[in-house]
C-alpha cells in the first residue's frame, strides 16, 4: 500500500476565478506542503512547544492527513506491520495515548482579505488546537469539521506555530467511543491497530474570506417528471462581523449557464438561509436534463454550480458544488426493499467496504483506482460499512463511476450508547450536510445489524429529514426491515445460491435484499509471498491465522473452504498449487452468489452486497481484488456474474437463463450452449440454440440442458412425498438439477417415491442428501405404490452422497422411507436417482469426467454481448480430472498503445486447433521484465478464461507506465497446469 499524500481534491474544487481581482484563497497545510512532527504528550519535557524556536528535531515526522502509528511506520520505527505477524508484536501502550502534532506555516501574501481561517476536515478522536500558543478551539468526533477564525492571532508576515493535541479514542470502542473507526480495535478481517487510528485524519488548510462566508450549499432534485426536472437550492450565509452586511448572492449552473441571484442582508454575527426553487426562479425548471444513473443503467453526468457573494461589489466568498440530477424512491413490496432511481428499479449488485486501508493510508487518486475496479466488476453499489470511510474522494469517485452508496453511521449492534451522544449526533449532522450533494448516496443506515438505541434512532431519522429532506431513505437496521439478514459468510456449493435462499442472520427469510453474504477468498501465490514468511508457507499454520485463515475468522469458514478445494480439485501438493486451486473455488462461489440472486430478479430478489469487495489488510477472507490490487478469482467471478446483460447456467435445474439488468430491452437475441469434453471436442447431442427477448429488468429462460436424461431412470418422472417444507416440491429431487431439493416437514417417518411409469429393472440408487438427512432409512420398491418391499436398510446415515448397489429387481415405484432424522429439520434430498447400471454401460456416457459448458448471447446483428463458461463433473463437484490436462502451447501476440497518461497492452492469445485438450483457466499477468514483479494495479477486461482448440481471445491491460520504473513490461501466461513466459 503506497503512502501517496492526499490531494486537497474537495477543497481545490472550490477554487475558481470569479473576476480578475479575486479567487477563493486556500492553501494546504498537509504534510506534502509543510513539515509536521508528532510526539507523545506524556514524553514532553515541559518546554513551550508553541515557541517559534522550540527544537522538535527529536520528534517523529508526521504524515498529515494520517495516523500517529502510520507516521512511526513511515519513519521505519516499526517493522512493516502487514508482513507476517509484525503488527501483533507492536507495543499498543506506546500509541494508545495522546499525541501532540506541531508545524510552522506562513500566511500567503495573497491573503489580503479580512478573515483568515484555519480549517480541519477530520481528527480522530478529539483535538485541542493552538495557534502561536493561543487556544483557538476543539474538535470532538472524527467527522466534525473545524473552522477557526485566526485573523487576530496569526502573524501575516512571519512564521506561525500550529500545535494540535490529539486525544486517542478510549476503549472499549464499540459503540462507546463513537463516532470513530470501530474496527480499529480489531475485527475478524483486520488486526488491532496500535493507536486506534488516532491522528489528524483528514485535510488541514488555510482559507481567506471577506465578512460573509458561504456555508454548505445544498442542491436538490425536487421533482423529476418525464423530460423535465425541478431543482431547489439552499445556501447559508454567515456574517462574521459586528455589523450588518448587505450584498448579492449569485450562482451559475453549468452546463446550461443557468444563472440565479438574490440580494440579501445578514445581521451582525448572524447567519441567513437563502432559498431558490422553480417557483421563484423558473430557470431551475430544466428541460431534458442530463440524468445521473447508477452504473449499468446509464451515464453519470455531473453539473457544477459556482456560488459567489459580493458586498459593495467586493467578492467576499465563493464556493463550487458538483451535483447530479437524479431522484431516489423506495418501496417494500412483498416485504422486500427495492431502490429506484429516476423512476426505474435498480437491481443492486455490489459489496461491503470495511475500510479503505487498515492504517488510513489510502489517499487521493487511490480512491479512483478502488472505485473503478468496482465499476469494472459491473457493480452499482458499495456499502460504507459502519461509516468507516470518511474521505470525500471516495464519494467523488462513486459519483464519477456510478456507484451508489449504502452509507452507515458509526454503530454496531452493541447494546450501549456512545459516551457522548450529543457529539455523536453533531457528527451525524455534519456527515449529512457534507455529503448530501453527492448523487451516489442512496441509503442512510443507522446501525450495523441492530437498531440505534434511543434517543439516537429518532435523532438520526430527524437528521435525515431536516438536513437531507428525506431525499434518501433512512434505514435503521442494516439487516432487517424488508431485508433478509446478514450472512452467511462461508462458501456454499454453487447450487446453494440457486435452489433455496441461503440462510441469513436476522431479517426476513428469502433472497430479497441481502446486505452481507460472503466467503473466504484466498489470494494468488504472488500476493501470498508478499506477506507470509517463507518458512510459514506450507502447510496451513498459525501465521495463516494471523491473516484470518483460521479461528480468527471463523465466520469465513476457512476449514470448509479448505475442504472444498480438496474435495473438488484434489489434495494440493504445495502452497502454489493450493493458491491455484483456490482461485477456481473463488470463481465458482462468487459467480454463483450473484447469479443465484439475479436468477430470481424481482421474484423475491432485489439485490446482493457481498462481504467484502474491498481489502483493507492482506488476508485470505472476504475480498475480490486483494490488498496489493491483484485480481483474484473472486473478482472475475463477480465481474462475470454482475454483467448488465448476462447469460447464465442455473446449476440447480440446468436451465439457461438471460438476465437483463440494463435500461434497454433486448430483442431478437440468440442464446446458445455448447458442451465440450476435456479434449476440447464438442459433445454430440449437447448443442442448444434459442431466440431470446429480454425486457429491461427481467430474467427469461432460454432452454434446459438435459444432462441426466439418458442414464437416470428417475429423471423428471412423477414424484410424490409424505410432506413438503421450505417451499420445496418432491419433483425437485428428480429434476436433474443439483441445486434444487425436496424437504419433508420436520418429523420422523417421512418418505418420497418416484414413479418410473413402467416396470423397469434397477440395480443402483443414489441419494444426494442436503444438510438435513436421515440417520436411519430404508429403500423400497413396489409395483402398485401400495405394497412395498425393502431392498436396502441403513442405520448409520452420515448425510453424504449415498450410492447404493442392490440386487437387480424389477419394479415401477422406488421409495426412500426416512425412519429417523439426524437433525431438528426434516429429510431433504438434492437428488433421488435410479439406475440400471448394466443398461447404462451399453449407453456409454459421452461426457468426460469433467466437461465444460460454453454459453454465448448474440444480439440480432450478431454481436457477442455475453459469454459464460462453466466446468461440471459427472460426479457432482468432482473436478479432479482437470489434473490430467496437458499444457497447451498457446500463441501470444501483443501490441501497446498510449491512452492519456496510461498504457494499454492488448494480448491476443490463441489455442492451436491441434491442441491435445482445452486450455483451462488461462491467467494473464503483466510483470516487470527486469524484476519479474507483478505490475499492479492493472485494469483488465478478462482473466481465468478457457480456450477451446482453435479459439482465440484478446485481453486488454491498462496500467500506469510509471510503475515500470524505467523497465519494460512482460506478459506471463499461466494455465491451470504450467506457466509459460512470453516476451
Amino acid at each position: 500500500m503506497n503512502m501517496r499524500k492526499k490531494v486537497l481534491f474537495f477543497v481545490l474544487t472550490s477554487v475558481f476565478i470569479v473576476n480578475s481581482s479575486f479567487s477563493q484563497q486556500i492553501t494546504s497545510l498537509n504534510s506534502d506542503e509543510i513539515s509536521w512532527k508528532v510526539k507523545a504528550a506524556d514524553e514532553l519535557d515541559g518546554a513551550d512547544i508553541n515557541a517559534g524556536n522550540y527544537n522538535d528535531k527529536k520528534w517523529v515526522s508526521a504524515v498529515v492527513p494520517g495516523t500517529v502509528f502510520a507516521s512511526y511506520v513511515n519513519e521505519g520505527l516499526e517493522d512493516t506491520p502487514e508482513f507476517g505477524d509484525n503488527i501483533y508484536h507492536v507495543d499498543k501502550d506506546k500509541y494508545n495515548r495522546n499525541f501532540w502534532y506541531r508545524t510552522k506555516f506562513k500566511v500567503p501574501a495573497e491573503f489580503k482579505n479580512e478573515f483568515v481561517w484555519l480549517n480541519f476536515e477530520g481528527v480522530n478522536r478529539k483535538a485541542d488546537v493552538f495557534v502561536n500558543g493561543t487556544y483557538v478551539g476543539s474538535l470532538n468526533g472524527f467527522y466534525e469539521r473545524g473552522k477557526f477564525d485566526i485573523s487576530r492571532i496569526v502573524k501575516r508576515n512571519s512564521q506561525n506555530v500550529l500545535a494540535v493535541l490529539v486525544y486517542c479514542p478510549v476503549e472499549p470502542i464499540p459503540n462507546y467511543a463513537g463516532p470513530t473507526y470501530i474496527s480499529s480495535a480489531s475485527w475478524d478481517w483486520m488486526p488491532y491497530v496500535p493507536g486506534l487510528l488516532s491522528g489528524i485524519t483528514d485535510d488541514v488548510y488555510l482559507s481567506c474570506t471577506g465578512p460573509v462566508q458561504i456555508v454548505d450549499p445544498w442542491i436538490r432534485t425536487q421533482k423529476l417528471d418525464g423530460s423535465s426536472a425541478d431543482l431547489s437550492i439552499e445556501v447559508e450565509l454567515q456574517n462574521s462581523t459586528g455589523s450588518d452586511v448587505s450584498g448579492v448572492l449569485t450562482g451559475i449552473i453549468n452546463p446550461g449557464n443557468i444563472k440565479i441571484s438574490r440580494h440579501v442582508s445578514i445581521r451582525a454575527d448572524h447567519f441567513s438561509k437563502i432559498y431558490f426553487d422553480s417557483s421563484s426562479d423558473s430557470v431551475l425548471s430544466l428541460n431534458n436534463p442530463r440524468l445521473w444513473w447508477p452504473s449499468g443503467y446509464g451515464d453519470q453526468p455531473l453539473y457544477t454550480c459556482n456560488f459567489k457573494f459580493e458586498a459593495d461589489k467586493i467578492v467576499s466568498d465563493v464556493k463550487k458544488v458538483k451535483f447530479g440530477i437524479r431522484k431516489y424512491s423506495y418501496d417494500t413490496e412483498d416485504n422486500v426493499l427495492h431502490v429506484s432511481v429516476n423512476g426505474k428499479r435498480i437491481f443492486l449488485k455490489g459489496g461491503n467496504w470495511g475500510m479503505s486501508e487498515y492504517m488510513l493510508r489510502c489517499r487521493g487518486d487511490e480512491y479512483y483506482t478502488k472505485i473503478r475496479l468496482h465499476k469494472e466488476m459491473n457493480y452499482n453499489m458499495i456499502r460504507n460499512w459502519i461509516g468507516s470511510t470518511t474521505d470525500e474522494e471516495f464519494y467523488h469517485a462513486c459519483d464519477k463511476y456510478g456507484i451508489m452508496v449504502w452509507d452507515d453511521f458509526w454503530l454496531n449492534s452493541h447494546p450501549n450508547l456512545p459516551r457522548d451522544v450529543f457529539a455523536f449526533n453533531k457528527n451525524a449532522v455534519e456527515k449529512v450536510k457534507r455529503l448530501r450533494n453527492y448523487a451516489c448516496i442512496a441509503v442512510w443506515c443507522g446501525d450495523n445489524e441492530g437498531y440505534p438505541l434511543e434517543p439516537l434512532n429518532e435523532w438520526l431519522r430527524e437528521d435525515i429529514k431536516v438536513y437531507d429532506g428525506n431525499d434518501r431513505r433512512y434505514h435503521p437496521n442494516s439487516h432487517s426491515d424488508a431485508l433478509t439478514g446478514s450472512g452467511i459468510w462461508v462458501n456454499l456449493e454453487p447450487k446453494g445460491y440457486f435452489a433455496s435462499p441461503p440462510l441469513g442472520f436476522g431479517g426476513e427469510k428469502g433472497w430479497g435484499l441481502r446486505t452481507e453474504i460472503g466467503t473466504a477468498v484466498f489470494s494468488n501465490f504472488e500476493s501470498f509471498k508478499k506477506f507470509i514468511p517463507k518458512d510459514k508457507w506450507w502447510p496451513q499454520n498459525e501465521m495463516w491465522n494471523k491473516h484470518f485463515f483460521g479461528k480468527s475468522a471463523a465466520n469465513a469458514g476457512p476449514d470448509r473452504y479448505y475442504d472444498s478445494i480438496v474435495d473438488r480439485y484434489g489434495e494440493p501438493g504445495d502452497i502454489e498449487d493450493f493458491c491455484k486451486k483456490a482461485q477456481l473455488v473463488n470463481i465458482e462461489t462468487n459467480k454463483a452468489m450473484y447469479e443465484g440472486w439475479a436468477d430470481r430478479i424481482w421474484d423475491d430478489a432485489s439485490g446482493i452486497l457481498i462481504w467484502m469487495s474491498q481489502s483493507a489488510y492482506p488476508s485470505f477472507v472476504w475480498q475480490t481484488y486483494d490488498y496489493y490490487y491483484d485480481l483474484t478469482g473472486a473478482y472475475w467471478g463477480a465481474k462475470k456474474g454482475c454483467e448488465p446483460v448476462h447469460i447464465l447456467w442455473n446449476c440447480s435445474n440446468n436451465d439457461i437463463r438471460v438476465v437483463n439488468t440494463s435500461s434497454d430491452n433486448l430483442d431478437d437475441a440468440v442464446a446458445s450452449a455448447t458442451v465440450y469434453n476435456l479434449d476440447g471436442k464438442e459433445v454430440p447431442g449437447f448443442q442448444y440454440t434459442s431466440k431470446v427477448n429480454a425486457e429491461s429488468n427481467t430474467a427469461v429462460t432460454c432452454f434446459t440442458i438435459r444432462f441426466e436424461e439418458k442414464n437416470n431412470l428417475a429423471y423428471k418422472k412423477p414424484t410424490f412425498a409424505s410432506s413438503s417444507a421450505d417451499n420445496t416440491l418432491p419433483s425437485e429431487a428428480t429434476d436433474g438439477g443439483a441445486g434444487s431439493r425436496w424437504s419433508s416437514m420436520y418429523f420422523d417417518s417421512q418418505w418420497i417415491y418416484v414413479d418410473l411409469e413402467s416396470i423397469q429393472e434397477i440395480n443402483e440408487i443414489h441419494l444426494d442428501w442436503e444438510a438435513a438427512y436421515a440417520s436411519s432409512y430404508k429403500l423400497q420398491v413396489s409395483d402398485d405404490a401400495k405394497s412395498w418391499t425393502d431392498v436396502y436398510t441403513c442405520n448409520d446415515g452420515n448425510g453424504n452422497q449415498d450410492k447404493i448397489k442392490i440386487d437387480p429387481v424389477k419394479c415401477r415405484y422406488v421409495r426412500m422411507l426416512g425412519i429417523k432424522r439426524a437433525t431438528q429439520w426434516g429429510c431433504s434430498l438434492w437428488e433421488f436417482k435410479v439406475f440400471n447400471k448394466d443398461r447404462s454401460i451399453k449407453e456409454v456416457n459421452p461426457l468426460s469426467d469433467v466437461h465444460f459448458i460454453k454459453l454465448e448471447l448474440h444480439d440480432k446483428q450478431g454481436n457477442l454481448i455475453s459469454e459464460n463458461f462453466y466446468w461440471r463433473g459427472n460426479e457432482y463437484q468432482d473436478y479432479t480430472a482437470l489434473n490430467t490436462l496437458s499444457e497447451v502451447d498457446l500463441n501470444v501476440k501483443s501490441k501497446s498503445r498510449k491512452y492519456g497518461r496510461m498504457q494499454i497492452i492488448t494480448a491476443a492469445i490463441s489455442c492451436p486447433s491441434n491442441a491435445p485438450n482445452i486450455a483451462f483457466a488461462v491467467r494473464v499477468m503483466l510483470v516487470n521484465s527486469r524484476t519479474d514483479e507483478q505490475i499492479l494495479p492493472v485494469f483488465m477486461d478478462d482473466n481465468y478464461f478457457s480456450l477451446i482448440p482453435g479459439q482465440s481471445h484478446e485481453v486488454n491491460m491498462e496500467f500506469d507506465p510509471a510503475l515500470l520504473k524505467g523497465s519494460k513490461p512482460k506478459i506471463i501466461i499461466k494455465q491451470y497446469r504450467t506457466p509459460t513466459t512470453v516476451k
